[in-house]
């Protein structure tokens, strides 16, 4: 069963199951494109996910590397010690549309651009995928100029708190720091929606504790997790 799951995360072929149960719910109507969220959580790794050697592991010929290899293992050290983080972006129903494994230690606000990047909800039929949500929400974390400048290219409506010092910046430069960024009140109380979600995939014992070494296995993990949520009722 692990040789199957191993193979599986290497190849991708959890990624499509997960994509063809979007496209499903997508084509009845069950995503809630209204405001899509994005956060992150922290989940300690085993003292037996740790020690994989920096290689690419031996998986099936017809791939040189795993669709989800990372070369640092989506491995990093903080306060708890070896750490994985996910970060996720997830719709209104609770129910994750993509995320993305890195190392514990890494900065929440640059991961939101390739979350964001990986949302890829295929339509029935010929059409391109959706890949826009209608808003986008997120804590302060995740408010700096390059994640503003990169939603209101793609024109996507976003509710993103600015930290004080952020804001007393602007406003020393005067009218060169731009118009103060659009903060909606109503929208923002719906961010409790990814930390919902966030929730309900740690449900699962191998999410919210690391128990695999390879990073490309534990992403495989995180996936079928996240099928689950998408198949319940």
């Amino acid at each position: 069963m692990y040789e199957r799951h191993r193979r599986w995360s290497a190849d991708g072929t959890w990624e499509r199951i997960l994509q063809a149960v979007q496209a499903e719910a997508d084509s009845q109507g069950c995503i809630d494109w209204s405001m899509v969220s994005v956060d992150s959580t922290s989940c300690r790794a085993h003292q037996h996910a740790a020690g994989a050697p920096r290689r690419t592991p031996r998986i099936p010929k017809r791939r040189s590397t795993p669709r989800q290899h990372r070369p640092d293992e989506g491995l990093g050290r903080s306060r708890g010690g070896l750490t994985s983080k996910i970060h996720l972006a997830g719709e209104g129903g609770r129910r994750p549309l993509a995320f993305l494994i890195t190392p514990g230690q890494w900065g929440d606000s640059p991961q939101l651009v390739p979350v964001l990047e990986r949302i890829r909800i295929k339509r029935p039929g010929v059409g391109h995928p959706r890949t826009r949500p209608d808003h986008v929400g997120g804590d302060k974390a995740y408010s700096s100029r390059r994640n503003r400048c990169y939603l209101r290219r793609r024109q996507i409506k976003h509710t993103i708190p600015e930290p004080k010092d952020q804001r007393a910046n602007r406003r020393r430069r005067g009218s060169r720091g731009g118009r103060p960024a659009g903060f909606d009140k109503e929208m923002y109380k719906r961010r409790n929606e990814v930390e919902r979600t966030i929730n309900r995939l740690k449900h699962s014992r191998a999410v919210a504790t690391r128990y695999d070494k390879r990073a490309y296995v534990f992403h495989g993990t995180v996936t079928i997790a996240s099928i689950r949520l998408w198949l319940r009722p």
